[in-house]
């Protein structure tokens, strides 16, 4: 059933909400479990549909998924074939991570180009590259890509790419390279967290991995993997958002069992807005409005996330001034820009630079998120706007946020999750 996110503006928002698990940690960590015949269990993995979406194809695959209670899956995958077909992976790109798995485990793998968010060409052809360079025989035919892993060996590999290192490409060259004989060096490794949690896991299954967290990682093959316990990351993309919905309501939001270190650059740019932010271990809070306008440049990490850039756009619009934001990593990422304006935003959007007029007042008004992040951005606009605010297209939400409305009310929002006939037709898009 369609749903639509119902939110009246104004209410301050105060309290304390505790940090999910890193979808974008587990999705590859998910993957990883297909690389052994044992059994892998994972705690902290969040409720969203991506994760259910990894789990149906995962029994694909052939291996036995269990959730024994909220936030645990246990995996074991004692036999797999290496066909994944389109009518799966087209729901999310992060499918593409079992590329890896695959070919690490049966050394040969055919999967369908994935899908995901509609936010401008992601293609995959750094994986290929560098599943080609580790000595794979790659073919792509008629939206399949075959590989044949059986030559692979360890062996130097640079996964450089114009918008700098691929998270996805990189955890699928660890993975496919812990089960390949000999040394492999990924060069423009992604130093991502989330990279660093599935070296992490990797580790305890056997795995002989140096240099995670750093531009080249060092993968030295073994014969064979073991199952084991693992606990997911925070959320560092969810900590952000609720600091955000915290700080544009000029409000006061600490986030528990987050990890300050995952955010350093995205914490300093609330500061040099001047919003006010304290850390300690294992919480983050931010309180206070926005006061200054400042300019975002997102980068790989340890820079700005790009998937932080739609909600810190949303905060910007409270405050008097010029800001911009320079998209460095997925140039088309501005959809959500269309929709703030039907709001009252003043936003312009060049190529990969969209300047924001900040310090205009906001109105409700119906709106369709275009993608994941740019969901979380139009409800937190609405929390400031005058009026109601209907968010359409609701499922991008769900794909990498648990139960967002239901903690944001916990905060003091008033946001409700609604059947999209609840909506007045004379709003509803086409």
């Amino acid at each position: 059933m369609l749903e639509v996110a119902y939110i009246e503006g104004g209410p301050v928002l105060r309290g304390v909400v505790r940090a999910a698990g890193s979808k974008n940690a587990a999705l590859p960590i998910l993957a990883a479990a297909l690389l052994t015949e044992e059994v892998v269990t994972l705690h902290g993995v969040p409720d969203l549909s991506d994760i259910r979406f990894m789990a149906e194809i995962l029994r694909h695959q052939g291996a036995e998924v269990a959730q024994p209670r909220p936030g645990t899956w246990v995996i074991r995958a004692a036999t797999l074939t290496h066909r994944t077909p389109y009518d799966l992976v087209r729901k999310m790109r992060a499918s593409v991570c079992l590329l890896g798995a695959l070919v690490g485990r049966l050394r040969r793998a055919e999967m369908a180009i994935p899908g995901g968010c509609v936010i401008g060409p992601r293609p995959i052809d750094l994986h290929l590259r560098g599943l080609e360079t580790l000595g794979c025989a790659v073919a792509v035919e008629a939206g399949l890509v075959h590989v044949d892993a059986t030559a692979a060996r360890g062996i130097e590999v640079d996964m450089g790419g114009p918008m700098g290192s691929t998270v996805l490409g990189t955890a699928n060259l660890v993975m496919a390279a812990t089960l390949t004989p000999g040394v492999t060096r990924i060069l423009a490794a992604a130093r991502e967290p989330e990279v660093v949690d599935l070296c992490t896991l990797l580790t305890k299954m056997g795995a002989r991995i140096s240099g995670q967290g750093t531009g080249t990682i060092v993968v030295e093959g073994v014969a064979a993997l073991r199952g084991c316990e693992h606990t997911i990351i925070p959320d560092r993309i969810e900590v952000g958002t609720y600091l955000v919905a915290g700080a544009i309501t000029g409000g006061d939001v600490t986030v528990e069992g987050a990890e300050p270190a995952h955010l350093e650059a995205f914490l300093a740019k609330l500061r040099e807005a001047g919003v006010g932010v304290e850390t300690a271990p294992g919480r983050i809070r931010a309180f206070g409005p926005p006061t200054r306008p400042v300019d975002v440049v997102t980068a790989p990490y340890p820079g700005f996330p790009t998937d932080l850039q739609a909600q810190f756009m949303a905060l910007q619009l409270r405050v008097d001034g010029r800001s911009t934001f320079t998209e460095k990593i997925y140039p088309a990422r501005f959809m959500h820009a269309a929709e703030l304006q039907r709001m009252g935003a003043d936003i312009a959007v060049e190529g990969a630079v969209a300047t924001v007029h900040g310090g205009k007042p906001l109105s409700g008004a119906p709106v369709m998120a275009s993608d994941l992040r740019a969901s979380a951005a139009l409800i937190l606009a609405a929390l400031v706007a005058k009026g109601e605010t209907w968010v359409q297209r609701l499922y991008h939400l769900d794909r990498g946020y648990e139960r967002f409305e239901e903690r944001l009310s916990q905060l003091g929002a008033a946001v409700r999750r609604l059947p999209a006939n609840a909506m007045p037709k004379d709003l509803r898009e086409d």
